[in-house]
């Protein structure tokens, strides 16, 4: 009989949650992930696929049911499944409501039927809107956009299992993830993947605004041992916004990359700085980032064939693709 504890990861095949499998085995734990393949993809998981003490299952996280075998056992719960990116979110609201909100809740039904130790739930620096930085726990909640909204609620809804069914859970506000295996399809979103494929391809990076904007980009490698940490330290009923604490300008990215540049209007919305306080999860955790920025680059352009198939964005279909985000967040 194996008697390695149980982790369920749900998204174990995507981007963070496929760094967060590579721990938990090598933490000594069995994974259960499930995963629709929506953002995910089964290659993440390829350096795993011999070892029996990984188990995966393409479903959806909104066909999961409280008495679920898949987390019959588990010792802890790491929720990354969801969908993201700001313009679908608006186009499709329902959709991003049932994923993000309801799916947390039957992710949470079928966690505290199994008798979990700890659930840890993947929540969003985005519920903070355009907050001042560096970015507090105790900042006002203002989520400006479907996504945000969904997210949030996700939160919300983790707390108050937490509250009335003494379910032991955590939340990890992520700021600015980055790292191998981040998303290769889907819309135009997140700048690492959309300047990788122009890389690829000999294009020029389509640069929003002039560039100076920064984010609090957190290496992915570094996002897993946090939440890791939230899982095996972390006191119940607590949230942790998690970023490296030293936000980098996309004319940073652009001289570590390397190429010529062409310029796109700012979005309204979009901060010019994202910056987590990071001083919560370092005093309560003994977590601290430890991929400085110029390293995480480096590992991306090393496995930058990840993005060959990733659709190469310019001006014109940026312009098309974020016509809605103009439309409806323009004040």
């Amino acid at each position: 009989m194996n008697s390695k504890p149980i982790a369920v990861v749900t998204g174990g095949a995507g981007f963070i949650g496929s760094h967060t499998v590579d721990l938990l085995i090598k933490e000594g734990f069995r994974v259960h992930v499930i995963d629709n393949l929506y953002g995910g993809r089964l290659e993440n998981l390829e350096q795993h696929s011999k070892n029996t003490d990984l188990v995966v299952e393409t479903r959806d996280i909104r066909e999961v049911t409280p008495e679920d075998s898949l987390f019959k056992g588990a010792k802890y719960v790491f929720h990354f499944a969801g969908i993201g990116d700001i313009v679908p979110s608006i186009e499709k609201p329902i959709e991003y409501m049932e994923t993000n909100a309801m799916g947390t809740v039957r992710v949470l039904e079928a966690a505290r039927h199994s008798g979990i130790e700890k659930f840890v739930y993947a929540a969003s620096s985005s519920c903070y809107g355009l907050a001042d930085v560096p970015t507090k726990e105790s900042a006002p909640i203002q989520p400006h956009y479907p996504y945000a909204l969904s997210k949030y609620q996700g939160e919300q809804a983790v707390f108050h299992w937490g509250e009335v069914y003494k379910l032991p859970v955590n939340a990890v506000r992520i700021f600015n993830a980055y790292g191998t295996r981040s998303r290769t399809s889907g819309a135009y979103g997140a700048v690492f993947g959309v300047f990788l494929a122009q890389k690829i391809a000999g294009k020029p990076f389509t640069v929003v605004g002039d560039g100076s904007q920064r984010r609090d980009f957190v290496y992915v490698t570094d996002v897993a041992r946090a939440f890791y940490a939230a899982a095996t330290k972390g006191k119940s009923g607590e949230f942790y916004n998690l970023g490296a604490g030293n936000p980098q300008s996309v004319n940073r990215l652009v001289e570590l990359l390397g190429g010529e540049v062409v310029y796109v209007p700012k979005r309204p919305g979009e901060p010019d700085c994202t910056w987590a306080d990071t001083t919560k999860i370092t005093e309560a955790l003994d977590w601290k980032p430890l991929v400085s920025f110029e390293e995480g680059v480096g590992e991306m352009v090393k496995n930058i064939q990840y993005w060959k198939e990733a659709p190469v964005w310019d001006p014109a279909s940026i312009q098309k693709a974020t016509k809605t985000w103009f439309d409806f967040l323009q004040k």
